[in-house]
């Protein structure tokens, strides 16, 4: 009579023999593979040394030709990237050919575009700085140096990447702002001329003579160092205030912020002298009272007389 236990054994021990030889002939094959493919992935680390070495000769060789040139350091700087780029996806296609010898260029070009198309969804964002970059770069305004405002982001563009541009502020602190940020937004760049117009009000009394007091504050303002005459000086008298006749006062001097507080300094000081040495009054406020009855002037009940 058979015995059931001994015959469900040795079943068992049949199928873990036939698992062990199977996964030994499948690590035997891997590391034969591996020895196979061992010299086609030497080749490919030596491909990508060459890589190297060519994008780092090609990156001097670009900065020499744009050298020469007056190109802007933001298109400098996309020249840069945009030549390494190109030379690494050439050498990172013929190590992957290598290595894998059943793919061809056509294969690995589809292959990539639908992984861009799938990595495209996941990293919107970046690619959205990346693009808003090259084309911030390529276009001729907000060079490097400027000084700008976008989104109360007031500073000196100091260096312009692909992914962000560095904004160093007025108070000295550095701002990474995302390229889609200042692409997508209005920004305002002070420096974009050498020169812009300022302006600061100034009153007079009502009993003030307002054409010699124009001439007075134009001659102390066209007076001072540093302000561009040739392009002139303008004086308007705008409003009736409360105590005065102010006068808007415009001029043309450097556009940089510093340039703005200096002038301005300079104009206030010459023009509060000037009127000081002409006799014309600036006003401090003046307060009127209008009571509906007559206020008594005499002495107050109980008061000695």
């Amino acid at each position: 009579m058979s015995n059931p236990t001994a015959g469900a054994s040795g079943e068992t021990y049949d199928q873990t023999v036939n698992t062990l030889a199977t996964l030994q002939d499948q690590l035997v094959g891997m590391a034969e593979g591996f020895v196979r493919a061992l010299p086609n992935m030497v080749i490919a680390l030596v491909i990508l040394l060459i890589t190297w070495i060519v994008a780092k000769f090609a990156m001097r060789i670009a900065d020499r030709l744009v050298g020469s040139t007056e190109i802007r350091p933001s298109l400098k700087n996309l020249i840069d990237t945009v030549v390494k780029l190109v030379i690494w996806l050439v050498g990172l296609m013929i190590a992957l050919i290598v290595v894998m010898p059943g793919m061809t260029p056509a294969s690995l070009v589809a292959g990539l575009g639908i992984g861009a198309v799938a990595i495209g969804f996941a990293f919107q964002d970046i690619f959205e700085n990346f693009l808003a970059g090259v084309l911030i770069m390529l276009r001729e305004k907000m060079r490097i140096g400027d000084i700008i405002e976008c989104e109360g982001i007031k500073g000196k563009v100091e260096h312009i990447t692909l992914r962000e541009t560095y904004v160093r502020k007025l108070s000295g602190e550095v701002t990474l702002v995302p390229n889609a940020m200042l692409f997508k937004n209005p920004v305002e760049i002070l420096t974009d001329e050498t020169q812009r117009r300022h302006e600061v009000v100034a009153g007079v009394s009502y009993d003030t003579d307002l054409d010699h007091a124009a001439e007075v504050i134009r001659k102390a303002v066209e007076g001072v160092e540093g302000i561009d005459a040739d392009k002139g000086v303008d004086v308007f008298a705008t409003t009736f205030n409360s105590s005065s006749v102010d006068f808007k006062v415009r001029w043309w001097a450097g556009s940089k912020p510093r340039d703005m507080w200096v002038s301005t300094d300079k104009v206030v000081r010459a023009i509060k002298r000037g009127l000081d040495d002409a006799g014309i009054e600036i006003p401090f406020p003046y307060i009127t009272h209008t009571f509906k009855e007559r206020v008594p002037m005499g002495n107050a009940p109980g008061e000695a007389k």
